[in-house]
Parts: structure tokens; sequence; C-alpha cells
């Protein structure tokens, strides 16, 4: 089976926001697909239609069975070819715009398969067929060994004297809701180091979810956070606020809470976790919701086979 999965570039080299994309497709290829990768680069209509001569002779190269597509303007790319069948996979930056929705929602109209990593964003679009799939991206656990709190703080050069709390993302992103943070923060009666997480190496991250006392996600607006399962994966404590599948992705793990958007009710859950001064279980939630990379893969695969089925 040859897929050519489909995904923007123009962010590639800023962050590391497309690191599942790969890692989704390494786990492919170890259960023996063959995948090949095109990255849009180009921004608008006409960047995106540029790319489809490109793109029609990457699917003849490549002998490619079919696309999957991550995010819906990409999608719309991909069905304007109509060679190979298409899978879209949602994610939720496509749902944030009236124009994001509209071409997400002829995209989805076309594709062969749509699958949504969490139902509020197949809510957003405005007609979507029948018989799609809900499912999250998954995490690579191999890189997220669990390493020791005290150990992991040392080599991080964390202070010792403070709670450490890292905090989901840029400070300079406002979908992060970093003032939300520095309010809740400021309320509690004890001093904190609140950590940016920007600039880090996968290994860092993975060393600062074990070595912090909590991760703190006050955020606006989500898909299915990578962040979040990541944090879990680690069993470090998390305080998020109750939007896209975080409450589900929580509910029932330890030293855990979802919240409202109030500073009060933030505090206290935080204050919560450090007095309690214990680790989560979330990465036992993690194997039991099946989110590891090989398990999700092989369920793409059995969307693979039945969309290349159906087309014969």
């Amino acid at each position: 089976m040859n897929v050519l999965i489909v995904h923007s570039g123009n962010a590639v080299s800023d962050s590391q926001e497309y690191t599942f994309v790969r890692e989704q497709g390494d786990a492919l290829t170890d259960l023996g697909v063959h995948v090949s990768y095109f990255s849009v680069v180009g921004k608008g209509a006409k960047g995106y239609l540029s790319a489809l001569p490109k793109l029609k002779q990457a699917i003849k190269d490549n002998r490619i069975d079919l696309i999957h597509a991550h995010y819906g303007l990409c999608g719309t790319l991909c069905v304007l070819q109509r060679t190979v069948p298409v899978i879209i996979t949602f994610h939720n930056g496509e749902t944030l715009t009236t124009k994001g929705r509209i071409l997400s929602s002829i995209a989805a109209r076309f594709s062969a398969h749509n699958i949504f990593v969490a139902q509020h964003i197949h809510d957003k679009l405005l007609s979507i067929p029948d018989g799609y799939s809900i499912l999250p991206c998954g995490i690579d656990l191999k890189k997220l060994p669990l390493c020791e709190k005290t150990d992991s703080a040392r080599e991080l050069g964390l202070p010792q004297d403070r709670p450490n709390i890292l905090f989901g993302g840029s400070f300079s992103n406002e979908r992060k809701n970093y003032p939300l943070a520095k309010e809740a923060v400021s309320l509690l009666p004890f001093p904190v180091n609140l950590i940016e997480l920007k600039g880090y190496s996968r290994s860092q991250v993975n060393k600062l979810l074990c070595g912090c006392d909590l991760f703190l996600l006050p955020t606006k607006s989500e898909g299915s956070p990578q962040v979040v399962k990541e944090a879990m994966a680690c069993n470090c404590p998390i305080v998020a606020t109750g939007v896209a599948d975080i409450p589900e992705l929580l509910s029932g793990v330890s030293q855990s809470y979802v919240t409202g958007f109030d500073a009060v009710e933030i505090a206290r859950c935080i204050e919560k976790i450090i007095q309690a001064g214990e680790r989560s279980d979330g990465r036992q939630k993690i194997d039991t919701m099946k989110l590891d990379n090989p398990e999700v893969a092989k369920q793409l695969i059995a969307i693979y086979q039945d969309v290349l089925n159906k087309k014969k």
C-alpha cells in the first residue's frame, strides 16, 4: 500500500507543530505501509492551487494508492485531483474561520473518508457525509520514557525551592491564554516557577514533563491537544480548561483537574496538586484509550483498506 501524506509546510521550521504527522507516518511504516510525504508551501488560495501540478506529479512518481491529508485546507487541495481517493484528518485550526469551515466542508463532501481528532471539530463543519471516524492522533511512547522527577528537574537545572509549573505553549500564543495562567499563579499562597514551553527539544520536553510539578493549560481552543497526551504519558499532573476532548482525556486521571476560565478555580486546583505532592496515573489512561502511535496506526490502516476495497 502506497500512501501519500500531505500536510502544510508553512510552519515546520518555526515549531514542532507537525512532529505528530511524521511520527504517525513512522508508525504506519513500521506496520508495512509505504509512506511518502508532500509538503504544501504557500498561503491562501493561490499558494495552495500552485501546488496542484506538483501534487499530481508526486502521485504519479510514487505510484500512490491513496492520499491522507492533514487539515482541511490540504484536503481541499487534494480532492482537486481525482486520480486516487483522499482521506482527510481535521484537527481544529481549519474550523476557526468562516472561510476555513466552508472550504473544509466542501473538501469533506469529495473525500473518500473523513477523520476528526475530536467530535467537536466534526460538529463545527457545515455538512459532513456519513461514515466518518473520530480518531485522535497518537503519541510516541518510546520518545516519552518515564523518568524520576528529581533527576529530571536536576538535569534541567529547575529550582528546588519552589514548585515548577510548565505552561502549555508560548506566552505570546493568545490561544494558550497566558494572561489567565499568570493571574491564577498570582493568587497562590506560595511562589512558583512558571516555565514557557518554547524552544525545547523533544527530549527536553519529556524531561520537563517528568520533572515539573504540574502542567498548566488554560487554553481557549484545541483540537485534541498532543501536549496533554504527552503530559499524561509522563504521569505529570495537569490543570486544563475543559475545551475540546480534554475532559474525556483527563476523566478518571488522578491528580488532574478540568476547570472553567476562572483564575480562582485554577489556583485552587494547582494548590491541591502541590499539596498532594503526587504524580498522576495518566500513562495508564493513554494505554486504556489506545493512544500510542502503533495502536492508532492499526486503526488508520483499517480505514485505508476499507477505502481501497470500496474503490475496486
